[in-house]
Parts: structure tokens; sequence; C-alpha cells
């Protein structure tokens, strides 16, 4: 059986409006922005968070929405490449460290009907070290991007940078592989993005301590999420019950890539299942990618696998998580299977 994406209606018939309103950094939760924004991370290198990201980008757009593709990966940039898109002449470095260059002057075409794409810096030693007025910069600008979908490819690891454009997504995409390390890198990644979603409104809660005490490794540290939210409970019932609610928006959408067993396909629903046990928090399994030597044949050839091979397992994977995300916010009434 082939799963295949039913196509969309058009943007605007499907969505009465083009802009949503989500918490995220300071002075922007109150902006208008894309109805949706995907960032995909993960807490090591060469997982295939690029080719997750440029070919869910592609899924996307064939079902009918504008997507905007962004190569976060301040260090290591090679979103392009991985969609066969020449070397850019203008790349995100360009705009952050020019007041003179616009956004519209970074965007260019894929080749994909509806998937434009800012590629990412290229050899610039400091891009990985992005100063706060910058990352603002372009976290304002990338919020009022009239599209349907602002994708983020992230860099590998638990930096500022990289969990502050984690955490100003909808939806907080994580892959990983269906190997003990990885997983317990991905567990890792987690609580760094989720204690620095509380440095980011301990202020609002009067919390300021119990975090710093939290992100310490002193013995008796607060060491879980979990441990998190009871201790605020404990000392303030109020606080921590509107923090509780808070926190029920920080929702991981899990990934697992290259599985190559059925033990390994089931890896995620373990993962999501751990997580609630030992860390309190939600987390959604969205699918697996099967283990696929067309993959690196096309990565090879440098075009994405969704188009080169769209019947292969691994482009029916990221079909059906493409579905996931679509029937998530409505815009799909799901995926269909056929012959």
């Amino acid at each position: 059986m082939r799963a295949a994406l039913k196509p969309a209606p058009s943007s605007a018939a499907s969505a009465p409006t083009l802009y949503s309103q989500s918490s995220g950094p300071p002075g922007l939760s109150k902006r208008a922005r894309p109805r949706r924004v995907i960032a995909v991370g993960g807490g090591k290198g060469g997982i295939g968070k690029t080719l997750v990201s440029a070919n869910l980008g592609i899924a996307l757009a064939q079902a009918g929405m504008r997507v905007l593709l962004v190569d976060a990966d301040l260090g290591g940039a090679n979103l392009h490449t991985c969609l066969g898109v020449g070397q850019p002449s203008a790349s995100l470095s360009d705009f952050v460290r020019s007041n003179k260059v616009q956004i519209e002057d970074i965007i260019i075409p894929t080749g994909v009907p509806q998937l434009s794409l800012i590629a990412g810096a290229q050899d610039v030693l400091d891009a990985a070290n992005l100063k706060y007025a910058q990352k603002q910069k372009l976290l304002r600008t990338l919020m009022i991007q009239p599209v349907d979908y602002l994708l983020l490819d992230l860099g590998a690891g638990t930096s500022f940078n990289t969990l502050d454009f984690f955490l100003v997504a909808d939806h907080g995409v994580l892959v990983v592989l269906p190997e003990p390390t990885a997983v317990e890198n991905a567990y890792r990644f987690v609580k760094a993005a989720f204690f620095r979603k509380l440095q980011q409104v301990e202020a609002q809660y009067g919390i300021e301590e119990l975090v710093e005490s939290a992100l310490t490794t002193r013995e008796g540290a607060l060491r879980t999420p979990h441990d998190f939210v009871a201790q605020v409970c404990q000392q303030d019932p109020a606080a921590g019950a509107r923090l509780e609610r808070d926190l029920q928006s920080f929702r991981i959408r899990l990934v697992v890539n290259q599985a190559r067993t059925d033990a390994d396909m089931n890896v995620g629903t373990a993962v999501v299942a751990a997580w609630k046990k030992f860390f309190g928090l939600e987390m959604d399994d969205l699918g697996a990618i099967r283990y696929d030597d067309e993959a690196w044949r096309a990565v090879r050839k440098r075009r994405p696998i969704l188009l080169e091979r769209p019947e292969s397992p691994a482009s029916q994977g990221l079909q059906r998580i493409a579905g996931r995300i679509l029937t998530l916010d409505g815009n799909v009434s799901g995926v269909s299977s056929t012959p």
C-alpha cells in the first residue's frame, strides 16, 4: 500500500486568516506571524535533520501550502545542497550583518512550486554566535513572512540560538536515530529546551531562583521538568497551576529517522511513553522514516528523495509525517492509502 498525501485546498480557501498568534521570545508574542512555524532540531549532528527539513518542505508545498525554508544551521549550512539549488549569491548572514539587505533579497526559488529558500550563512566563522539584537531582527522579520509554513532547519546541539529558534515554533520537530546514544542526546535536547523556555518566563512567575537551581549540577538540583513543576506547586500552588497550564504548549513532535527494523519503527512510541513517565510532559510521535539506500543515493545526486524517488520507503514515511502535521493543523482531511 502506498501512502499518498491528499492535496489541500488553496491557502486562501482553507484558512480564514493567514496569520496566527502564538507564544515566543519576548517581544514577538503579539506580532503577526506565518500560520505555522516548524523547527527541525536534534541532539547531535548526522541524524538527517536537513533531509527531513528539505523533504518535509517539499511535501507541504505539494499539498498546496506556501512554504519558506530557512537554513538556520548557522555553523554548517547545507540545505541548498540537499535541495539541489546552486550556491546562493546571498544568504542569511548578508541579511543579519547589513541593514541595506532586505529579506526579499535573499529569498530564492527552489524549482518546486510554492517552495522558497533562505540559504544559511556561508563561510562566516562567527555566524553561529548571533548577537541578541541580530537574532531578534531575524526572528521579527521571519515571523511576518506571508507564507503558510515557515520551516527552520536548525543546527545540532543545545546552544541558546538553536533553542530559541526551536521554541518559537508551533511544531518543534525532534529528529532521532533508533540508537541508544541518539535517544539519550534527544532527551538532553528536550530538557535543555524546556529549561530555556523557563528562563524566558521566570520573571513572570517569580521563579528565578528555582530556575537557577535547576540549571546547576549541584547535588539536590531539580533534575526533570516534572520535579521542577512539582517544586513550584509546593511553594506557590496558584503559580504552579498557571505555569503547568502554560507549559502544556511545550509539546515535542518526534520523528525517528533511518529505521532498519520493525522494532526501530516503534522506537518513537517507546520514547514518547518514557518521556511522559519520567519527565511528566507530553510528546507526539509523528512517525518513522525507513532506512533507504535510495535516500543516500539521492543526496549524492543533490536531489531530494521526494523528487528523485517518490515511491521509495523513505519518501512514503516523509509523506505520512507531512500528512500528520497537516492534519494537526486542519489543512487536509488526512492521508489516504492507495495500492
